[in-house]
């Protein structure tokens, strides 16, 4: 199968597709915490994480449940959580995150294609250049001592250790997964329109990041939809 991939330093091209064994230009990495996660690069993922004590401690979901069933179940209980920190709704923290993701974009650590700050979590969806686990790190440290700094807080654990992420397979799930993480701040019960929502690609995509999702085209072609994933899942 031949799909198109936009690739980092932003020239368009297109390459020979085997699903679901793809072979990209560089070496694939992982990082263990639990389970491992496979992160080629070249290719986007969709990746999030969230506050530290978001959700109750020892939280956990029935083992019948696919990771997708887990993320969707988890992420409405983060935009329906009542209690617990939401550092995120604070403009000044906000901003914080919004720029480091805009930051890295322009240092070519990835491509971005879309993200939303939601008050407790965030979601990513890029296709890195390098190692994920590194620009992660170095995204979640950055942010996590300019957030304390700004609440005036010391030795406090800002973002959750643990996180979702999840490889892209064609354009389809591009596409699926760009709606729900713009549509998050509405399904939420936030803002009426995704344009409302200060946080998010759906307001500065336009004119202000040359690479954002509505004008690139997605990565990959379709490919056969995975029969096992629940329609819930944002990756279906």
């Amino acid at each position: 199968m031949w799909g198109r991939l936009a690739t980092c330093g932003g020239l368009v091209i297109r390459l020979r597709l085997s699903l679901p064994q793809t072979h990209f230009q560089n070496v694939p990495s992982f990082h263990t915490r639990r389970l491992p996660h496979y992160h080629p690069l070249g290719q986007p993922i969709f990746i999030t994480w969230r506050l530290h004590g978001s959700l109750p401690k020892n939280r956990s979901f029935p083992p019948s449940l696919t990771s997708g069933q887990a993320f969707v179940a988890l992420d409405r209980l983060l935009d329906t959580a009542r209690t617990g920190p939401f550092y995120l709704r604070q403009p000044e923290i906000a901003e914080i995150v919004v720029g480091a993701i805009r930051y890295r974009d322009e240092a070519r650590q990835y491509r971005l294609h879309d993200y939303v700050v939601m008050p407790n979590h965030v979601h990513l969806l890029i296709t890195p250049c390098v190692a994920v686990s590194k620009l992660l790190q170095s995204l979640k440290r950055h942010t996590a001592r300019e957030g304390n700094r700004t609440l005036g807080l010391t030795g406090q654990p800002f973002w959750q250790d643990e996180g979702y992420d999840r490889v892209v397979r064609d354009s389809a799930e591009f596409q699926r997964i760009a709606n729900y993480i713009i549509m998050n701040p509405v399904k939420a019960g936030i803002t009426a329109t995704p344009e409302e929502f200060p946080w998010s690609s759906a307001t500065r995509s336009v004119g202000q990041v040359g690479n954002l999702r509505r004008i690139v085209n997605p990565p990959l072609t379709s490919s056969t939809p995975d029969k096992t994933t629940p329609a819930a899942d944002p990756s279906h």
